[in-house]
């Protein structure tokens, strides 16, 4: 209907989706990224609606990829719907990706962007897969912190063994495995690997200053959590720490007796998943072997210790400077009626990276129209019609500031 051509690239997964429309022989191009795959539902009990039939309530779509990403991905779809109709023709030329495995890190996509490569050039690339900094406060994200994601196997006896019989001979791999763990992280919220900070690139007293500008409040952030205090890194504060600085976490443990009643066993295994967030210059692949290298020193005798790396993330930092940042906030403030604020987020998008490397691509516009209380990841997950309605203004005001 909007006059693209479409392709449909099968990968060992899930298919890419390609469509083009190039009207302007010569002219400035601008690639949309989207994904249209989702997070898992569970716990589905927690749902107040069937999370893939969309239910509107006070003004909120509520379903399983309303605001990640289906409903963000939407408002471009339906601003180049809206220009071709009322215009009769785009004023740019638009290249449109849609893929289906972005929450599992996108392995496919390396591969379809290197075949793709001369058909997906562009000036810039747009993703609206992100949040505003707050309700009401429109942003443009120019930097994402990267991902290091690791799982620890501490195997012991070849089976469970009666605490008992055998308590006091053997090493409890439970026991050495929270050993490790408690190694880490020092008391003082820093990471204990050495070399873990050597390439950290830190905050310039501008960004500092601008990020102490921001409209945040320490309490209501607290109020949102459930938590009494904020906790982490001395000398920096929660949005320095979010976006700029990197951290350690314990994802996930298992292992042992777990169930209702007594089992008195010497556990013959277990495990956790442990996650990374970095910053500008480190490099996942360096701090993966920091951290083997550590969690092998310190792993206590009498275990065998296994390390798995999973997909991971470059740090990103888009420069403010560029033309089509700027066009981006011109659009911004068109479509939401204020200018937009300049952040950093703490998550990471690995497509990102991907867009840069392999297409060369340096304007990235990180346009997020959702909200951080939206639930992206979380039972009812909803996205504001009001958002939508200005996202999608925005984004029609986009492909004309692009167009300049």
């Amino acid at each position: 209907a909007m006059g693209f051509v479409t392709e449909l690239v099968e990968t060992q997964r899930h298919p890419v989706i390609l469509a083009q429309r190039l009207p302007h022989e010569n002219g400035p191009t601008v690639l949309i990224y989207g994904h249209y795959d989702v997070q898992p539902t569970d716990p589905d009990g927690e749902w107040e609606s069937p999370p893939f039939s969309p239910s509107i309530v006070d003004n909120y779509v509520y379903a399983r990829g309303a605001s990640d990403d289906k409903g963000q991905l939407l408002t471009h779809l339906h601003a180049l719907e809206a220009v071709v109709r009322a215009q009769g023709e785009l004023p740019i030329n638009v290249k449109v990706l849609l893929e289906g495995e972005e929450e599992i890190g996108s392995p496919s996509l390396p591969q379809v962007l290197a075949q793709k490569a001369n058909q997906l050039q562009a000036q810039a690339v747009v993703i609206s897969d992100g949040c505003q900094f707050a309700p009401g406060v429109p942003a443009i994200t120019y930097g994402l912190r990267g991902l290091s994601y690791l799982q620890i196997d501490v195997r012991g006896a070849r089976l469970d063994l009666h605490s008992g019989s055998f308590g006091g001979i053997v090493t409890n791999p439970v026991q050495a495995l929270c050993q490790i763990l408690c190694s880490l992280k020092n008391p003082e919220g820093t990471v204990g690997i050495p070399g873990f900070y050597d390439e950290v690139l830190p905050l310039e007293p501008w960004e500092r200053e601008e990020i102490s500008r921001l409209p945040f409040e320490e309490h209501g952030l607290r109020e949102y959590l459930g938590v009494d205090v904020l906790t982490g890194e001395a000398n920096y504060g929660p949005l320095e720490r979010r976006w700029a600085r990197p951290t350690l976490d314990v994802n996930g443990i298992w292992g042992g007796f777990s169930g209702p009643g007594a089992k008195t066993v010497i556990p013959s295994r277990a495990g956790a998943k442990v996650s990374m967030r970095l910053v500008p210059r480190q490099d996942p692949a360096r701090i993966n072997e920091l951290f083997k290298r550590f969690v092998e020193g310190i792993c206590p005798q009498g275990v065998r210790l296994e390390i798995t790396e999973f997909h991971g993330a470059k740090p990103v930092l888009v420069d403010r400077n560029l033309p089509q940042v700027k066009a981006a906030a011109r659009a911004i403030e068109a479509g939401f009626g204020r200018a937009p604020v300049f952040i950093r987020e703490g998550g990471s998008i690995p497509v990102v990276n991907m867009l840069k490397e392999i297409l060369g691509i340096e304007a990235i516009l990180l346009l997020g129209w959702g909200s951080p209380e939206d639930g992206a990841h979380s039972p009812n997950e909803r996205f504001s019609l009001e958002n939508f309605h200005a996202g999608t203004r925005a984004s029609a005001a986009l492909l004309y500031e692009l167009a300049r």
